[in-house]
């Protein structure tokens, strides 16, 4: 079989802008500042910063790297490595198909709430509307409550726009996209927080984002919430950025273009940050009520503490439905950004291996996607929601992550990565890079993987029932793996394309 001609960014800023949609996404405006304040403030910042140096930019110049070198996919690429390692390009591949399903119904919900907006139709109390009405939360996780049929609708939205990008390639779709979208969703979000920043109370909302608590430096805590954040936030061990970097021209500059990567991501959580909590701020001016009650976790920032600060804002209901709009439509292509990412990494690794169209390949992965996220859309959603991204991020990503730097480091040899990332490169790395990739960033990945299993162990995760903790957490965590192996173990319809070269074009 003859090799097939690869796909090639058009140029680096498209390759940048995709990687930077990729890393940014929903979890940035709300994970981010909900974590910095939970865990000391302006002092979080501190372990952040240094988990940047040490675990963000050594491993996404290590997927670069790999990605880059052996022009391929995660699964051709670990394939290359040896034919033995080809499990480790699948697993992690897995893990954004499985993802998609809940990622493409929050997608739906910021899409269903981007046309609330315009009336204020969450009502007086956003909690209440966001539990009851919209989400129809049911009893627990094995009490589905039927379809909700707003977000189903939405879903088959989401799904139809990552099909149609997706379709065309890296040049023709995704490169596109991200030029638009990634500006796009910078300027919309420094609008916002100016606006922000200019409200009364801001002051105060800033102080509970950026105050440094420094009893908390010291907890051991603080730095595991330091480097998941980072680590999780940049899209790493997933098989993304291995795929986007295949695609690259030969003369690439690695370093540069992963330092450029991580920060950009950085730089968005702290905008995030000062966005989010400066309005957060304002809503506990104008209501009366303390930080602490108008601050909540996860999705509770974005559709409920933001919507009824969004109530509060001075300058009428046209200025309130603009402001939530625009709120709202930023979730929609942070997600939209992320959600391509995902479909490509799957989807680059199984055409590499597979003699299948394209569309055709979009086209069942994206059924696929919609048939899980159905699952997702009903009043067991946001349990179901809740378990999986649970397993999936805490076990999955960080045991996936240790494997990939231990066998990189070790089996492709850190030595032989760092000449070859340096060859194109305006900053070279040394040999800290590969004491960090060796010896750093396996104990770090290795600790947070055992402190999450001994907490595991201590309860039952969120107090819902074992049975569903097992079937939606242990056992598709299990699953993943088993699939990869099985994948693994499928024949290539010509073996010889492991072991050709391909040194791109020279672009």
């Amino acid at each position: 079989m003859a090799s097939k001609e690869r796909d090639q960014w058009g140029s680096r800023a498209g390759f940048i802008m995709a990687t930077i949609g990729a890393a940014i996404g929903l979890g940035n405006l709300w994970r981010f500042p909900y974590m910095a304040y939970q865990n000391g403030g302006g002092a979080f910042l501190l372990p952040y910063f240094v988990a940047l140096l040490t675990a963000g930019v050594p491993l996404m110049i290590l997927e670069f790297g790999f990605g880059h070198k052996m022009r391929a996919a995660s699964t051709m690429a670990f394939a290359k490595l040896g034919r033995k390692w080809e499990w480790l390009g699948w697993w992690p591949v897995m893990i954004p198909l499985i993802v998609m399903c809940f990622y493409s119904t929050i997608i739906a919900w910021s899409v269903n709430y981007f046309v609330i907006a315009f009336t204020g139709g969450w009502g007086s109390d956003p909690g209440a509307f966001f539990g009851g009405q919209f989400l129809g939360v049911s009893s627990g996780p094995w009490d589905l409550g039927g379809i909700r049929y707003g977000i189903a609708a939405a879903v088959i939205l989401v799904w139809g726009i990552n099909y149609i990008i997706t379709k065309k390639g890296i040049s023709g779709g995704i490169e596109k996209a991200c030029k638009v979208i990634t500006p796009l969703l910078a300027v919309l979000m420094v609008i916002m927080a100016v606006r922000g920043l200019t409200l009364t109370g801001a002051a105060e909302g800033l102080n509970w984002f950026l105050r440094p608590d420094f009893s908390k430096i010291m907890n051991g805590k603080v730095w595991i919430a330091a480097y998941s954040q980072v680590f999780f936030s940049t899209t790493l061990a997933v098989g993304v950025m291995i795929a986007y970097s295949s695609y690259l021209p030969k003369k690439s500059d690695i370093v540069n273009n992963s330092f450029i990567t991580v920060f950009s991501n950085a730089g968005f959580d702290f905008l995030a940050g000062l966005c989010v909590f400066s309005i957060l701020g304002y809503a506990s001016y104008a209501s009366g009520l303390p930080m602490d009650k108008v601050v909540a976790a996860g999705p509770g920032i974005a559709f409920v503490a933001f919507p009824n600060a969004i109530n509060l804002l001075p300058g009428g209901p046209v200025v309130r439905a603009i402001f939530g709009a625009l709120f709202f439509f930023c979730l929609i292509i942070a997600g939209i950004s992320s959600s391509i990412s995902m479909i490509e990494s799957f989807a680059s690794a199984a055409l590499d291996k597979y003699n299948v169209p394209r569309a055709k390949m979009i086209k069942r992965i994206c059924i696929f996607g919609f048939l899980g996220s159905m699952l997702f859309a009903t009043g067991a959603g946001v349990h179901l929601l809740d378990i999986i991204d649970h397993f999936v991020g805490n076990y999955g990503i960080a045991l996936i992550g240790l494997v990939e730097v231990v066998v990189l480091g070790y089996v492709y040899k850190t030595e032989k990565m760092r000449e070859e990332v340096n060859r194109y490169s305006d900053i070279k790395i040394g040999v800290w890079w590969d004491i960090l990739i060796k010896f750093v960033t396996p104990f770090l990945l290795g600790f947070m993987f055992i402190q999450n299993i001994i907490e595991e162990f201590k309860a039952p995760y969120g107090g819902y029932p074992m049975s569903a903790l097992i079937v939606f957490g242990w056992l598709l965590a299990i699953g993943i793996f088993a699939v990869a192996l099985y994948l693994s173990k499928r024949p290539w319809l010509d073996e010889s394309v492991l072991t050709q070269k391909d040194e791109g074009s020279g672009k």
